[in-house]
């Protein structure tokens, strides 16, 4: 028989005992949905964690004080700590000391670097912002910074125009709405809200402009802000908070050197000899993304284990289902054997009757588990995933595991003897 003969007689027989053949598909779709599902799920957070740590791009970086943590489960062994190579060990002696204004501005007059550059500082994050008899929560956060925090940050004009050089170095009353307060205070029209005067803890501002969404990054909105200059949060809302200083190069290939005139400069401007470690940090844009990212690699291990363990089960039940079949098809397999058929068919019968089966258990497996994974991204509004890589593996696991659950069954199917097998009862 050739082999496209014994394939079409196996997937008969398969759809022939649809019960038998549908338990065993479950079981394996099953293993194969934990594994696809948990895995969209990850790459969706690892997505995430691109769009909300990576802002910048690959190209830039942030000179700060002290390293940023972030940290999982509140625990202190779960901190990211920052790679040897954008960040040296903080000297004790030295730490808590900020990065005040002046060392920000000297700084950017300084590093004549070809790129652009950015300073900003955090104000606070509990101010009431209100216009006319609407006001906001106590949880807006204030930021103060230049006319390029918008192009560094990811962000997007709305409506108005951007803070120019004028306005930083003047320090006046001005100021950008992130699209949750504008919509608060001026609801669905929040376009209107430029030109307007609003009130930021009771001190007058005029809005230049409104920020385009950005929407929500786990649960936490990163349109309630407002951006004034920093000269102007320098006057009303001073609270000794450090100053960060962006950087974006032209060209991804310049960040290390970028990074290396940096340093150098900045460490002169601190005042520190060439024993000293230095007492800030040159934290690259997306390696806050990278190193969280990598915090979630135990997922991917324990979804591993989770389907392979259902796969093992899965296998046992297909090795049991298939030496069921070759007990109750004794007689056929007899017939088969007495007009002619060798050994060898019946054994490539059984075989590719148990691969027919994984594979279909994968195919259905591999639907639900990206479906059930893209639920998850639909929570953190990320788009549409399908882990292709692991759409592969799952299709070549599957196929290993029908060879081996149906070699036993087949082995033995084929050692039948048409004779006993034509008496068989």
């Amino acid at each position: 028989m050739r082999f496209r003969d014994i394939l079409s007689l196996a997937y008969r027989t398969v759809r022939s005992n649809k019960l038998r053949t549908g338990i065993t598909v479950a079981i394996i779709a099953f293993g194969i949905m934990a594994l696809v599902g948990i895995i969209t799920a990850i790459k969706a957070m690892n997505q995430k964690f691109v769009e909300s740590f990576s802002m910048m791009g690959a190209n830039g970086f942030v000179i700060r004080y002290k390293q940023r943590n972030i940290n999982f489960g509140g625990g202190n062994n779960s901190d990211l700590q920052l790679s040897k190579k954008t960040a040296r060990k903080e000297k004790k002696s030295n730490l808590g000391r900020i990065i005040t204004k002046r060392e920000a501005e000297l700084f950017i007059k300084r590093f004549n670097f070809p790129s652009i550059k950015s300073i900003s500082v955090f104000a606070n994050r509990s101010s009431i912002i209100s216009y006319r008899e609407r006001k906001t929560s106590p949880n807006v956060i204030l930021f103060g910074s230049d006319e390029n925090f918008l192009q560094l940050n990811g962000f997007m004009l709305r409506a108005g125009r951007n803070l120019s050089s004028t306005d930083v170095q003047t320090g006046r009353n001005v100021c950008l709405l992130g699209y949750d307060v504008a919509k608060n205070l001026f609801r669905e029209n929040v376009d209107r809200a430029v030109n307007m005067v609003i009130q930021i803890n009771n001190i007058p501002f005029r809005v230049l402009g409104v920020l385009d969404s950005r929407g929500s990054s786990f649960g936490f909105s990163r349109d309630n802000l407002v951006v004034t200059s920093y000269e102007n949060v320098d006057r009303n809302f001073p609270g000794g908070s450090s100053y960060s200083i962006a950087v974006m190069t032209n060209d991804i290939r310049q960040v290390e050197a970028a990074m290396g005139e940096a340093e150098s400069d900045f460490r002169a401007i601190r005042k520190l000899n060439v024993t000293e470690d230095n007492n800030f940090v040159l934290d690259r844009s997306d390696s806050v993304a990278e190193r969280a990212m990598n915090t979630l690699g135990f997922l991917t291990i324990s979804a591993t284990i989770i389907g392979f363990i259902t796969l093992i089960g899965a296998a046992i039940g297909l090795m049991n289902i298939m030496l069921v079949s070759v007990s109750e098809r004794t007689r056929e397999v007899g017939l088969i054997k007495a007009i002619g058929g060798k050994s060898k068919v019946v054994r490539r019968q059984f075989l590719l009757e148990a691969v027919i089966i994984s594979i279909l258990g994968a195919l259905f497996g591999i639907i639900l588990g990206v479906l059930v994974g893209n639920l998850f991204s639909i929570v953190l509004n990320t788009g549409f995933i399908v882990p292709w890589n692991w759409v592969l593996y799952g299709i070549i696991i599957c196929s290993a595991v029908g060879l081996l659950a149906g070699l036993y069954p087949a082995l033995k199917a084929g050692k039948l003897n048409p004779i006993e097998a034509l008496r068989y009862e």
